[in-house]
């Protein structure tokens, strides 16, 4: 039996980030020392961003807007993985020896993608021109103090992923492993042929929850 925490996002043991994404990262650092304290065989799973979702939030592609956000310079990249190639690779490190006691990345190296590297994508595809308005750091850091809780979470998160790039800003350690490197015939869906999906039969938006 091995015991998988529903956390799947971004390695909380390996970031910085700011104080009302912190305090969620709190609450799944102290469930992973509980699981290890108590001897529980695990595998702790670092899925990054979830691709559909993002693309959506980030395009909007069903809004037809002319106008994209840019968080920060634009040009930190972060890893876009197909939430059907997560499910599909979880269900292998579930069960998989070289897993137990480790904490697997879904990082490959294909999906690492900046947001103005995904916006010429999108152009180029839709054959549209989007006009880039960009938040800086500053104002980004602004409303993660300002705003009241919970929505001072999601600005923060955006900070993380898309200012400080914590989903590749460090190396693999000795108790991590990729999964692109521990499956190395597992094809992911890379960020050009996710778009090609929102091209032809678009996810629908999706929103998270942090209460």
């Amino acid at each position: 039996m091995r015991f998988l925490p529903s956390d799947f996002g971004c390695e909380e043991d390996r970031m910085t980030v700011l104080p009302p994404f912190q305090a969620v990262l709190n609450k799944k650092q102290m469930i992973r020392r509980a699981i290890e304290a108590a001897g529980i065989p695990y595998t702790f799973v670092s899925a990054n961003c979830f691709g559909s979702y993002f693309v959506n939030f980030l395009h909007h592609p069903h809004a037809q807007r002319e106008n994209i956000t840019v968080y920060g310079s634009g040009e930190t990249k972060a890893v876009l993985n197909c939430e059907e190639d997560i499910a599909n690779c979880t269900i292998k490190v579930a069960t998989n020896p070289r897993t137990c006691h480790r904490v697997v990345i879904y990082r490959p190296p294909m999906n690492a993608t900046s947001q103005l590297e995904l916006i010429c994508l999108w152009e180029k595809k839709t054959g549209q021109t989007f006009r880039r308005v960009h938040v800086s750091e500053e104002e980004i850091m602004g409303l993660s103090q300002t705003l009241p809780h919970p929505d001072n979470i999601p600005v923060s998160i955006l900070h993380s992923l898309f200012v400080k790039g914590v989903t590749i800003n460090f190396d693999i350690g000795s108790n991590e492993i990729d999964a692109s490197r521990l499956y190395p015939d597992l094809q992911f869906t890379t960020v050009e042929q996710l778009l090609d999906i929102f091209l032809y039969n678009p996810p629908k938006p999706a929103s998270a929850a942090f209460e």
